[in-house]
């Protein structure tokens, strides 16, 4: 079964969380944690990652915390979760150049590539905006079964 991280989803609630808190400049790692019930030690250093690379901004001191860089609408599901995770891959035959023994006899290595890039892509269209929007985000996880269906052959 394909799954997030547990980072990547604590990634994507604290992004929400800021996203449903437009009007407070800079949130602490301790009141999403606590909002959540999620381990503030681990989102702390998601949340260190995500400013790392630019979607978040720090502010250290008494009234220091994290907000967003751009809006919730300009920040997609896939940047965050490529920013916790790496690379998006379900299969391992798919992310290098490197052959492997099965590939002259492989029948699945193209249509699972196809399953990627549609997940990718699903992922790429989904904003944390979407997140905090419910009925925008559950029909595009229809689309995403749609997708899938139609990548795998019959």
């Amino acid at each position: 079964m394909l799954r997030l991280t547990k980072k990547a989803d604590y990634g994507l609630m604290a992004l929400k969380y800021l996203a449903e808190h437009p009007e407070t400049p800079s949130v602490s790692a301790k009141d999403i944690a606590d909002t959540y019930g999620i381990p503030a030690q681990l989102l702390a250093k998601v949340l260190q990652r995500l400013a790392k690379v630019g979607l978040l901004r720090s502010h250290a001191g008494m009234n220091g915390g994290y907000g967003l860089t751009k809006s919730a609408k300009a920040i997609t599901a896939f940047e965050v979760i490529h920013a916790i995770d790496g690379p998006l891959f379900i299969t391992s035959c798919v992310k290098g150049t490197k052959s492997c023994d099965l590939e002259p006899n492989c029948t699945v290595k193209e249509p699972l590539a196809r399953v990627n890039e549609s997940i990718a892509a699903v992922l790429k269209s989904i904003t944390v905006y979407d997140l905090v929007d419910h009925e925008t985000a559950v029909a595009r996880a229809g689309q995403l079964q749609q997708l899938v269906s139609l990548s795998l052959p019959n």
